[in-house]
């Protein structure tokens, strides 16, 4: 694992911001040329949701590929959480302005759909990490009150993750195995500390 380690110390990590503008543009692309199927908007919409989820599953597998594997990707995490917002934000895009179209839809989807409820509610919870996202904020905040504001991900990605398995019409395996695997990994960051019996 040290020379695997090693190797990727030296690339760079901005190959995920282009890689994942290159990807959306393929999909939009594909959708724009009717290579989607007959309801493209649709199948647009659904497909970067799946790339939002693909990269939940990323961003919440770095930390524990590290502590359980030897496996050091801590210098992607920024690039994979920035490119986890801009597919969800694409993801809502979508939805709001080539699907519903309409404000006043879109506001009373948010109230009466739950699904919905939920995924705005993870979409609005990412927006303060993608914003501080940088050098930058971390001096300005601090370590330690970055580090606690940053723990907003695991709330984010797993209101995410609930968000697809209540969004399908009919129990499908991969939602849920996409909501396993995120609460299986965030339950990896639990520190279990047994209980100490009080002696008289």
């Amino acid at each position: 694992m040290q020379k695997i380690n090693g190797i990727i110390r030296r690339v760079p990590a901005w190959p995920i911001y282009i890689v994942s503008a290159a990807w959306f543009g393929w999909q939009f692309f594909q959708a724009l040329t009717g290579a989607m199927g007959p309801d493209p908007v649709r199948s647009l919409e659904l497909a970067l949701g799946t790339n939002a989820l693909q990269m939940m599953v990323a961003v919440v597998a770095i930390t524990p590929a590290r502590k359980y594997l030897g496996l050091n990707l801590i210098k992607y995490r920024r690039a994979v959480g920035l490119s986890l917002f801009f597919f969800v934000t694409m993801h809502l895009s979508v939805w709001l302005f080539l699907d519903v179209q309409a404000l006043a839809q879109v506001i009373t989807d948010i109230l009466k759909r739950p699904y919905i409820t939920v995924g705005m509610v993870s979409f609005v919870v990412m927006i303060p990490l993608a914003i501080t996202s940088n050098n930058r904020s971390i001096r300005k905040l601090g370590p330690k009150v970055w580090n606690t504001l940053h723990k907003l991900t695991y709330a984010a990605v797993l209101l995410g993750a609930v968000h697809n398995v209540m969004v399908q019409k009919v129990w499908e395996t991969s939602p849920l195995v996409y909501l396993g695997l995120i609460a299986a990994l965030l339950a990896t960051r639990v520190t279990w500390r047994p209980r100490l019996l009080a002696t008289a």
